[in-house]
């Protein structure tokens, strides 16, 4: 099949420039229509207001104490592991983060 390259190209846009206005109207509706309808219970139960009264909750976290290979900076008390160690100053050991 031959090919005439001189010939002006179409795209989309110019298909969309042909549709009736019908079409669009329809194709608009659409869109518009996917809703999705959020149920207000289960946003509810989910929300947690400051200052509830959390005192019948359990934690369930196991707590391990500090392991040989750590530190705990002395600016921002994270515990740390030894290959984070950026700066000493006496007794004070400081992270990458806050040296």
């Amino acid at each position: 099949m031959a090919t005439d390259y001189d010939a002006p190209r179409r795209n989309e846009a110019d298909e969309l420039g042909e549709d009736s206005l019908e079409e669009l109207k329809a194709r608009r509706a659409e869109a518009q229509s996917a809703s999705v309808d959020v149920d207000e219970t289960d946003f509810n139960e989910n929300l947690e207001l400051p200052g509830a009264d959390l005192s019948g909750e359990e934690l369930t976290v196991r707590v391990l104490p500090k392991q040989e290979d750590e530190f705990t900076c002395s600016r921002c008390f994270l515990v740390q592991h030894r290959s984070r160690l950026a700066a000493t100053k006496g007794d004070q050991l400081f992270c990458r983060d806050c040296a």
